[in-house]
């Protein structure tokens, strides 16, 4: 199985560097529209998370959403697929900006800073730009999936982009330690709590966990926690960088991990909210979640 799902994934992305961007496109998201009707639970995740953020939400306008989100996230792939044969042009001009400063001052100030990235968009587009045309180093902390060939096509993409790729594990910390001490930009998806270790904290309404990482290494490090968005906005790609997050100790260091955390999470919610049909999280996120689909596996 590992064998055969690294082949498609090097397939598709063979495919994606050589086709028309259109056909990549058209082929993406009619690929999008077809995993939103044959993965019901995936489907119900979305239901969940835009019910969420638009608490009446229903009927036509709620299925409409939910096709949006796979539409987004079909283009987040072809994006990610064809963005190692993107040259300089179209890379600058499919991304427009906001906020880059906050990165420029963070790097003068001798400190690579902590981006804080929800499931939004289309980020990868944002770091290749950074590495390719402003010659910005850039590492991300990426969950270590199976199987492990997959694991390492995805590797092998991200660094032909010019990332670092940063594994999730034991030496994450020492690594992006490291990282901001060499004045990189380190990007954190901080939406998802995929060790279940995390704080637990109010997201959206309700109560869950999310990684304690991006607290405990901004306060270990002095890092800047610069909450960052990448939207899409008709062709381009729109990338905001919000001011530095108020970051200082107050009492004992898990006090103020638990603090921090829980203002990442205000700022997730806020980011989100401006796209909420982009927010590509399709798996479960709360306790509720879990709760939802063993009711459905049981009916």
């Amino acid at each position: 199985m590992g064998s055969r799902a690294h082949a498609l994934y090097r397939t598709g992305g063979t495919l994606a560097r050589h086709a028309p961007s259109a056909l990549v496109d058209l082929v993406a998201r009619t690929g999008g529209f077809g995993a939103a009707q044959v993965t019901p639970d995936k489907r119900r995740q979305v239901e969940r998370n835009l019910g969420r953020i638009y608490p009446t939400i229903r009927g036509q306008r709620l299925r409409r959403g939910v096709d949006a989100c796979f539409d987004s996230y079909a283009r987040y792939w072809a994006d990610t697929l064809r963005l190692p044969s993107v040259d300089d042009d179209e890379l600058d001009e499919g991304l427009t900006y906001e906020g880059y400063e906050h990165i420029v001052k963070a790097r003068a100030d001798g400190k690579g800073p902590l981006m804080i990235v929800p499931h939004l968009g289309s980020w990868e587009w944002a770091a290749f730009w950074l590495t390719r045309l402003e010659n910005v180093p850039v590492s991300a902390v990426v969950e270590a999936i199976e199987p492990a060939d997959v694991f390492d096509w995805f590797v092998e993409l991200r660094e032909s982009l010019g990332l670092s790729v940063i594994p999730l594990g034991p030496n994450a910390a020492k690594d992006v330690a490291a990282a901001v001490k060499r004045g990189e930009v380190t990007c954190l998806v901080a939406d998802r709590d995929i060790s279940g270790t995390g704080i637990e904290v109010e997201f959206f309404g309700e109560r869950t966990s999310l990684p304690a990482g991006p607290a405990a290494l901004a306060l270990r490090t002095g890092a800047p926690l610069l909450p960052t968005a990448v939207y899409y906005r008709g062709s381009r790609r729109h990338c905001v960088v919000h001011p530095p997050m108020e970051i200082e100790r107050q009492g004992r260091l898990r006090e103020d991990v638990a603090r921090i955390t829980q203002d990442v999470a205000h700022r997730l919610e806020d980011m989100i909210r401006v796209a909420p049909e982009q927010w590509h999280l399709l798996q479960p996120n709360w306790p509720s979640d879990h709760e939802a689909e063993r009711a459905c596996r049981t009916r």
